[in-house]
C-alpha cells in the first residue's frame, strides 16, 4: 500500500484512540465539580441524599483518574507522528503549530497535573474549600486543553491570521490565528459532544449497577443527571451543528459536497438518505431521497445552491468515507435525542425510583453507555477526511509534508499500534464493567479522611482494622 495512505492511517490510528479518553474527561470534571458541589450542599440537612452525591463522586473520580492516564499516553504517542511520518509540517507551519501546542500543555496540561494529586488524594488532607478548588482547577484544564488543541485544528482547517515567507508560515496576528473563522462552531461543537458522550456514559454505567443490585444510593442520581444533561444538550448540539454546517459550507464547500454526496453544482439539491458515492465514475448508486431537503438544510432556502465536487476539480475529500461517517454522526445523534427524551419520561412516571423503572429501559441505557464514542469518531473522520487532499486546507497539502520512510516500516508500526489499541481499549471497557459491579471497591475513604457522612456505611480506618 501506499506509503502516504499508511501513514494518514497511522495518524488516524492514532487520534481514534487518543479522542476517546479527552472526550470523556473534558465534561466529566465538570461532571465531578458538580457532584462534589452537591455533597457539601446536602450533607449538613440530608444525609442519606449527601452520600449518594459523595459515592458518585469517589466513584466517577476514579474514572476520571483512569480516564486522565490513557488520555496523557495516547497523546505521547500521537506527537511522535510529527517527527516521523510528518516532519514537513513542523518544517512549514511549525511556526503556528508549535507555539499552540506548546501553550497547551504550559496552561492547561500543567494546571490539571498540578491539582490533579490533591483532587484524587486530598479528600480529608486539606479543607473542603479547597478541594473543591482543585476540583475546579481540574476540570477547567480539561477545557482550555481542547481550547487550544481545537484552536489549532480550527486553524488548519479555516488558516487566518499568517503570511509566507521562503515556504514558511509565519503568524501575523495570534487573535486571527487562534480565533479564526470555525473555531467558535468547531469548539463549541465539541465541548457538547464531550458533554453528550459523559451524559451516557452515567446513564449507562449506572444502569449497568442497577440491573447488577449494587450501587443503589448514588445510580439512581447519576442516572438522573445523566438524562437531564442528554435531553437537554441534544438540542442544543443539533442547532450548533446546523450553525457549523453553515459556516463549513461558506469555508469549505468541497467538504460539505462529500458530506451530501452532491457531483454536480445545483439548486434545490435533496437530501440523500442513504447512497454509495463511486468516485471513479462520479455518481451515486441506490440512491434514497427527499427533494430540496439538502439544499434547505445547508442554505435554509428551497432553491439554494449547493457545489458539487465536480466543480473542485481533483481537489476534493473522497466522498465515500465523508458520505457514510457524516451519517453515522447524525443518526446517532437521533438516537440519543429519542433515548435521552423517552427515557427522561419514563424515568420521572417511575418517580426516579430503581425498582421502579423497566428493565428493559436499563438494558438500552446499558448499551448507549459508549454511544458518544462513535458519534464523536465519526465526527472527527467527516473532519478530518474532509479537508482531504490539504493538511492546511486550501494552502499546503498532505502529500507535501509526508516523510519518504518507507512503506513496509509504516505498516509494521501501523500493525502494532493496532493491536495495542485494541487491547488497551477492551481493557478500558473491562476496568470500567468491573469498577461498576464493585462499586464497593471504589467508595472507601481515603487513608485520613475524617470527613464522611456518619452513618453511610463507608469502611472507617478503624473498623476496617488499619
Amino acid at each position: 500500500m501506499d506509503a502516504l495512505i499508511l501513514a494518514r492511517m497511522q495518524f488516524a490510528a492514532n487520534i481514534t484512540f487518543h479522542i476517546l479518553f479527552p472526550t470523556i474527561s473534558i465534561a466529566l470534571g465538570w461532571l465531578l465539580l458538580f457532584f462534589r458541589w452537591r455533597w457539601l450542599a446536602t450533607k449538613d440537612g440530608a444525609p442519606s441524599e449527601a452520600q449518594g452525591w459523595l459515592d458518585a463522586y469517589r466513584f466517577f473520580t476514579k474514572v476520571f483518574a483512569l480516564t486522565f492516564a490513557l488520555g496523557v499516553v495516547s497523546g505521547i504517542t500521537m506527537s511522535f507522528q510529527f517527527g516521523t511520518n510528518w516532519p514537513g509540517f513542523m518544517e512549514t507551519v511549525g511556526n503556528v503549530a508549535g507555539p499552540l501546542l506548546g501553550f497547551e500543555v504550559l496552561t492547561a496540561f500543567f494546571l490539571e497535573a498540578g491539582f490533579l494529586g490533591i483532587m484524587l488524594f486530598g479528600h480529608g488532607k486539606v479543607s473542603e474549600r479547597i478541594h473543591l478548588l482543585a476540583t475546579f482547577f481540574v476540570a477547567f484544564g480539561t477545557s482550555l486543553s481542547a481550547f487550544w488543541i481545537l484552536a489549532l485544528n480550527s486553524w488548519m482547517q479555516t488558516p487566518t491570521g499568517h503570511e509566507v515567507r521562503d515556504g514558511v508560515y509565519h503568524v501575523t496576528s495570534w487573535l486571527e490565528v487562534i480565533f479564526n473563522p470555525s473555531f467558535p462552531y468547531r469548539f463549541t461543537h465539541m465541548m457538547l459532544a464531550s458533554a453528550l458522550t459523559c451524559a451516557f456514559l452515567l446513564v449507562g454505567l449506572a444502569s449497568w449497577q442497577l440491573l447488577k443490585g449494587v450501587g443503589q444510593r448514588s445510580a439512581p442520581r447519576v442516572m438522573r443527571v445523566g438524562l437531564t444533561l442528554a435531553a437537554v444538550l441534544v438540542p442544543v448540539q443539533i442547532f450548533v451543528g446546523d450553525l457549523h454546517g453553515l459556516n463549513t459550507l461558506k469555508h469549505q464547500p468541497a467538504k460539505i459536497a462529500a458530506m451530501e454526496g452532491v457531483w454536480e453544482t445545483q439548486r434545490g439539491a435533496p437530501l440523500l438518505l442513504f447512497a454509495v458515492p463511486d468516485a471513479s465514475e462520479r455518481r451515486n448508486h441506490f440512491e434514497v431521497k427527499i427533494p430540496k431537503l439538502a439544499s434547505f438544510i445547508l442554505t435554509h432556502e428551497w432553491e439554494g445552491e449547493v457545489k458539487g465536487l465536480n466543480s473542485f476539480g481533483s481537489d476534493h475529500p473522497p466522498p465515500l468515507p465523508v458520505f457514510f461517517a457524516f451519517r453515522v454522526m447524525v443518526g446517532i445523534g437521533m438516537l440519543m435525542l429519542a433515548t435521552s427524551w423517552i427515557g427522561w419520561w419514563l424515568c420521572r412516571r417511575a418517580g426516579w425510583q430503581a425498582e421502579r423503572i423497566p428493565r428493559s429501559l436499563l438494558w438500552l441505557f446499558a448499551g448507549m453507555t459508549f454511544s458518544g464514542w462513535f458519534a464523536t469518531v465519526a465526527g472527527w473522520y467527516v473532519t478530518e477526511i474532509g479537508r482531504q487532499p490539504f493538511v492546511v486546507h486550501g494552502l499546503v497539502r498532505t502529500a507535501d509534508v509526508a516523510s519518504t520512510i518507507p512503506s513496509s516500516m509504516i505498516g509494521l508500526s501501523l500493525t502494532l499500534y493496532l493491536l495495542l489499541y485494541i487491547a488497551l481499549v477492551l481493557s478500558y471497557v473491562a476496568v470500567l464493567k468491573y469498577m461498576a459491579e464493585k462499586p464497593e471497591e471504589a467508595l472507601t475513604e481515603e487513608p485520613g479522611d475524617e470527613r464522611a457522612v456518619p452513618g453511610s456505611g463507608a469502611p472507617r480506618r478503624a473498623e476496617a482494622g488499619t
